[in-house]
């Protein structure tokens, strides 16, 4: 048995529809997944209904985005299993009120450097609640612009030091985060350490106790992060998890195919032991 915890889908910044992901997950033999889209939670009553359509498990998931206040850096959190997902609400329409006005902006700042349309881009972004990064890269692929979601393009325009058309927006503080997924009786796992440089906020997190997990299997994990982020797991006897970080044809690296990263039936069954324990002392 063998799973993917970490996908997204056309709800945030993927390509690919709800069905289209849970179809070709049960095509490529994984035996369950997690769409984990950006602070939504849309996927969960149309995912639940899809999973028994098409025999194969779908863990309840989001990624949410925060703030490493120390280190000025931005942070992802994964939960999943979330008992009483409403109180999750509210940290995703703040992030979503962000992230929708800084994403209108950039592609603003786009159309005057470039001739696409609007139409052109709400075209890809009609699923989600905001407008992407790659959404924009998707325009200007479509007119020529670019042969490449990522390039020098998206260099130039969203590098996030010298971007031209890069508009930053706040994203809450991680510990908020992670109370707010706590308060509402889910599972939080500090996603990808390396990729926004969180190695030393892991640590802290595990030593305050405010991680149930790390995701140790990533695309941009080297085989040493994955040491690391296995060790510490180990260590303090939390959750295991791994994923291929899945965005269709906006996946940033060639590693990031549906199942490129995956768990086994262990990881899944401490996942719902941990959820169980929740179950107790949520209220």
């Amino acid at each position: 048995m063998k799973g993917d915890l970490h996908c997204h889908t056309k709800l945030s910044d993927g390509s690919e529809g709800i069905e289209d992901v849970i179809a070709l997950a049960k095509r490529i033999g994984l035996d369950f997944i997690s769409l984990t889209d950006h602070d939504t939670m849309a996927s969960f009553s149309r995912s639940k209904i899809l999973a028994e359509r098409y025999g194969i498990n779908v863990i309840p998931g989001v990624e949410f985005s925060g703030y490493d206040e120390v280190r000025n850096r931005k942070v992802h959190i994964l939960c999943y299993l979330p008992l009483k997902p409403d109180r999750l609400e509210g940290l995703c329409i703040r992030a979503n009120e962000f992230r929708k006005k800084a994403g209108n902006e950039m592609a603003k700042l786009v159309m005057k450097k470039y001739p696409i349309t609007p139409e052109s881009i709400t075209k890809y972004s009609s699923g989600s609640n905001c407008i992407y990064k790659q959404h924009i890269m998707r325009a200007l692929f479509d007119a020529g612009y670019t042969t490449s979601i990522y390039g020098n393009l998206f260099y130039e325009l969203f590098n996030r030091k010298t971007g031209s058309c890069l508009v930053s927006y706040r994203y809450p503080d991680v510990y908020e985060v992670l109370g707010a997924i706590h308060e509402a009786g889910g599972i939080a796992v500090l996603a990808h350490p390396t990729v926004y440089q969180s190695v030393d906020l892991m640590h802290e997190l595990v030593e305050k106790s405010l991680l149930d997990g790390i995701e140790a299997y990533h695309p941009r994990n080297s085989e040493e992060d994955s040491k690391e982020a296995l060790a510490l797991a180990e260590t303090h006897g939390l959750l295991v998890t791994g994923g291929s970080d899945f965005h269709g044809m906006y996946s940033s690296t060639d590693q990031s195919y549906l199942g490129s990263r995956c768990v086994n039936k262990e990881a899944l069954d401490q996942l719902f032991k941990i959820s169980a324990k929740y179950k107790e002392t949520t209220k």
